[in-house]
């Protein structure tokens, strides 16, 4: 993303954009502070990368798998109490309002928290908001690599002595990734789903 002067521009103005983000997103900022790359903030930031996951009918799938696609990717978990699922429905009313050009896009839901989230679990969870959105799941070691991949921030927060006694802090945020698998841009997570639509409108090809 470096080509050219206009380009390099373009990058600044999206690294920029995307740690405004981050910052929203609390502990995402300081997860991003401590791997930002080497050439300093104002560098584009790389976002997304190979990876390999689980299906929610326990199928291995890959960044490969959805190339030619436009890929819209959240990262939560089924426990969430109230980020996920908000964000989840007005990602599914904002897919509604999009008619035949949602075809060209595949929303993924990665989990932050695969000790719990099963690939039974999270197919059922994805299909409970809409049957176009996949969720995704893995071993803690492939999940700790997407994560990287996407500059997520995920934690474990304790909330009692009991193994299953606890919540998972982690940085909301939607990435909106091209059909050759690069990242495009962010979109606002914390919005309605008439901004996200919107937003996607704009992004997408009408034909």
């Amino acid at each position: 993303m470096a080509l050219g002067s206009k380009t390099s521009s373009r990058g600044s103005i999206v690294a920029a954009a995307f740690i405004a983000v981050l910052l929203a997103a609390g502990g995402g900022m300081l997860w991003f502070v401590e791997h930002r790359p080497a050439a300093g903030l104002g560098s584009a930031v790389a976002i997304g990368g190979p990876f390999s996951l689980t299906d929610g009918d326990g199928k291995a799938v890959t960044d490969q798998t959805y190339r030619g696609k436009y890929l819209l990717v959240y990262f939560g978990y089924t426990y969430c109490p109230d980020v996920c699922p908000t964000t989840l429905t007005n990602v599914a009313a904002a897919l509604d309002k999009l008619g035949p050009r949602a075809d060209r896009l595949q929303p993924l839901f990665i989990t932050v928290d695969p000790n719990r989230d099963t690939p039974a679990v999270v197919k059922q969870y994805a299909a409970a908001f809409s049957p176009r959105l996949i969720g995704l799941t893995g071993s803690p070691e492939q999940i700790k690599a997407v994560a990287h991949e996407y500059r997520v921030y995920y934690a474990v927060h304790r909330t009692g002595p009991g193994p299953n006694d606890y919540a998972m802090d982690h940085s909301s945020i939607l990435y909106l990734m091209g059909p050759d698998g690069k990242f495009l841009s962010v979109v606002p997570a914390d919005a309605g789903a008439d901004t996200i639509a919107a937003d996607l409108q704009r992004q997408l090809p009408s034909s």
